[in-house]
């Protein structure tokens, strides 16, 4: 087996499938809508900012390894939601909808015929689409353990 192609499914794998963790779209799966906006005593953050935070932090990975022209919003507070709860149920969905879009679209840069995995880009300061693709598995299971975290806190895990 060729060792490029066993990397991408590996990286797919790890993308798109629990495996020794619960996925991003299980751990908000059926979280009652009047929950999305609460925070927990001693947090500093809701659910709510939390997936939004998954959802920006997640396109700005993908726009900054397809785009050199991409700017990436002020840090950190570009990468937050200012309020703990979603408008209404339209944007809840909107950012959950646009976190599964985008992450295919990055298998979809992975997958690309030309794709070099090790390459570093011609910008940035060494990034290349294998680290990133990495950082984006790896932040996006870090948040969804304090989303679980805090759905355990709110009576609201199994």
């Amino acid at each position: 087996m060729e060792i490029k192609k066993e990397i991408i499914k590996t990286l797919k794998d790890l993308l798109l499938k629990a495996h020794a963790h619960v996925s991003f779209a299980e751990a908000v799966k059926g979280l009652p809508a009047a929950l999305r906006g609460v925070v927990p005593d001693q947090l500093p953050y809701s659910i709510w900012q939390l997936v939004e935070h998954i959802r920006i932090t997640q396109a700005d990975i993908l726009e900054f390894s397809r785009d050199a022209d991409y700017k990436s919003p002020r840090w950190p507070e570009g990468y937050w939601p200012k309020t703990p709860l979603p408008a209404n149920d339209h944007v809840w969905q909107k950012s959950l909808d646009q976190i599964k879009a985008d992450t295919h679209a990055f298998v979809e840069l992975l997958e690309a015929p030309d794709a070099d995995l090790f390459q570093p880009f011609p910008y940035g300061d060494g990034q290349h689409l294998f680290r990133e693709a990495v950082l984006i598995a790896d932040h996006t299971s870090y948040h969804t353990g304090e989303i679980i975290a805090i759905r355990r806190l709110l009576n609201a895990w199994k």
